[in-house]
């Protein structure tokens, strides 16, 4: 299959994690910009992390990682079409510390009108925390505030069905829920220079539970910094931070991340 354009991106710098991943997909952090020349467009990541250390002959500690994201981008005309994916997966000795994956996939319609909207669905899944899996499908109206070559500032409104499966932490039951809940953000991006992109993404989701006879709210916020070291090297941070007042197990309710790498375009 012939592709117009195709993007490699090989993880110099290993991601530094201290915590693990919220329910909330980014979805702006993983779009890839619509080049207008093309209709097509394919960035992929890898990441493999491999060692054995230890501080006494007699306790080794063996650590093996990889983490992998496919990112494309179709736009044929005036809509797109976007698929997301990500798996994170660490061992440490016989024991999984962090399984992590979803895929995505998106119709954005009109993308370049002020107002535009979305439909989308989703798979995940979060071991560590006990959620395998989880199901989404919803749509979004999006409202372009302020669009220009060097600031985004985007309003969404929405809602989806959300179906998860949790493992409980204490008795190990599994426990189903189905939620119809309301989700919206705000979106901002800056392209301070060519060498320096910024971009912050804010949610708010809350949907009713029968079972509890009250509301669930979660709210995220994740902000990205992109430097362009030269033309092939890019240098990269985020930090992430979730709340659930309410979470279906007990898990912590807040959960932050921070995340750093230098990344190679070929």
């Amino acid at each position: 299959m012939h592709y117009k354009k195709t993007a490699f991106t090989l993880i110099l710098m290993f991601t530094t994690y201290l915590s693990t991943y919220s329910q909330i997909l980014n979805i702006e952090r993983y779009k890839i910009e619509k080049d207008t020349t093309k209709a097509y467009t394919l960035k992929t990541t890898a990441g493999l992390n491999i060692f054995n250390r230890s501080a006494a002959a007699d306790s080794p500690v063996d650590l093996f990682g990889y983490n992998i994201n496919i990112n494309g981008l179709y736009y044929p005309d005036k809509h797109a079409f976007i698929f997301v994916s990500k798996f994170d997966y660490l061992r440490i000795n016989e024991d999984d510390f962090l399984n992590f994956g979803f895929v995505h996939g998106r119709i954005n319609f009109n993308r370049d009108e002020d107002i535009n909207y979305d439909v989308y669905s989703q798979y995940s899944y979060d071991n560590f925390r006990g959620l395998h899996p989880r199901l989404i499908a919803g749509g979004s109206i999006r409202k372009n505030l302020i669009k220009n070559n060097n600031i985004s500032f985007v309003l969404g409104i929405g809602g989806f069905f959300e179906h998860e499966e949790w493992d409980h932490p204490i008795d190990g039951n599994q426990i189903e829920v189905n939620l119809i809940k309301n989700s919206n953000y705000l979106s901002f991006r800056m392209s301070v220079n060519d060498y320096l992109d910024i971009n912050t993404m804010n949610y708010y989701q809350v949907g009713y539970d029968d079972a509890i006879n009250t509301f669930r709210h979660r709210v995220s916020s994740i902000t990205n910094i992109n430097t362009k070291i030269s033309e092939r090297f890019s240098l990269t941070n985020s930090f992430e931070i979730n709340y659930e007042d309410r979470p279906i197990v007990p898990i912590t309710k807040l959960i932050f991340a921070i995340r750093t790498g230098i990344s190679l375009d070929l």
